[in-house]
């Protein structure tokens, strides 16, 4: 665990390299996890993947043990995606992959469209170019507002997973994520996320591109990605079964493997 100084609070980031020593200058993958969620939410992932590249975990600014910014702090698409380049060059990596998951995916559009020259690929889970099209996210004030964080906890679980997707012991891990968590940077960028629309942009990106989708989250419906890859120039999409807003996290090991079948193809 280290952290990355930045003016307005520090990043917290971890770097795993198991890669072997005969590996000459493996590429790196920077993961990047959504409102209320937590990096080892990709534990998943990581045997799948730590055997050819360097994988960088980090918590979002507002998230886990990432700074906390004071009420007022101007949220932006142009400051989460500069938090992103921080870690990577404190990670060492001029040149990267990035998987986004929800409004992490989102940045990730802004980054490919504004660093192009920094990806070598784009991975977007549960995730839209447009924030108006989202079910379920504009009523998250006044569900805090009626109610508490724990109910809001209870209902976002519910939203993340099917019955027993997961087990007992991740559930309760990830919805005390969800109940100790900053609520007012969850609804800061829940609005930031509302107000975003990269549509028209979407056939700039110049990174292949790959799309993981769930078939029932309610907040990202199939079609927004579907149409995400008749907009990319290069891309791919795949939709996993019985999966909701938590695809990352109940689906890690078969998401990884879409992945590192789709970076294979790539070089």
């Amino acid at each position: 665990m280290a952290f990355v100084e930045t003016p307005t609070g520090n990043l917290c980031y971890e770097i795993c390299d198991l890669t072997p020593p005969w590996l000459e200058d493996p590429q790196t993958i920077i993961f990047h996890h959504g409102v209320a969620g937590h990096p080892a939410m990709w534990t998943g992932w990581l045997g799948v993947l730590a055997a050819k590249y360097r994988l960088v975990r980090f918590d979002m600014r507002g998230h886990g043990r990432s700074a906390v910014p004071e009420r007022g702090y101007q949220w932006s698409f142009d400051g989460l995606v500069d938090d992103v380049l921080r870690i990577a060059h404190a990670a060492g990596a001029r040149r990267f992959h990035l998987v986004g998951e929800s409004i992490g995916g989102t940045i990730g559009i802004a980054l490919a469209l504004a660093h192009p020259e920094r990806l070598h690929s784009l991975t977007l889970s549960n995730a839209s170019p447009v924030g108006g099209l989202l079910g379920n996210v504009n009523v998250w004030r006044e569900m805090v507002r009626t109610g508490t964080q724990k109910k809001w906890a209870a209902q976002m679980m519910r939203w993340r997973f099917h019955n027993n997707a997961i087990d007992d012991a991740a559930y309760d891990w990830y919805r005390e994520i969800h109940e100790n968590g900053s609520m007012d940077v969850c609804l800061d960028l829940a609005d930031l996320l509302l107000g975003a629309d990269f549509t028209a942009d979407l056939k700039r990106i110049e990174a292949p591109t790959l799309l993981l989708s769930p078939d029932d989250s309610p907040f990202i419906p199939a079609a927004i990605m579907h149409n995400m890859h008749d907009s990319i120039p290069v891309s791919e999409v795949q939709v996993f079964a019985h999966s909701r807003h938590g695809l990352p996290f109940s689906h890690g090991e078969a998401c990884a493997r879409v992945l590192a079948d789709f970076l294979a193809r790539l070089t």
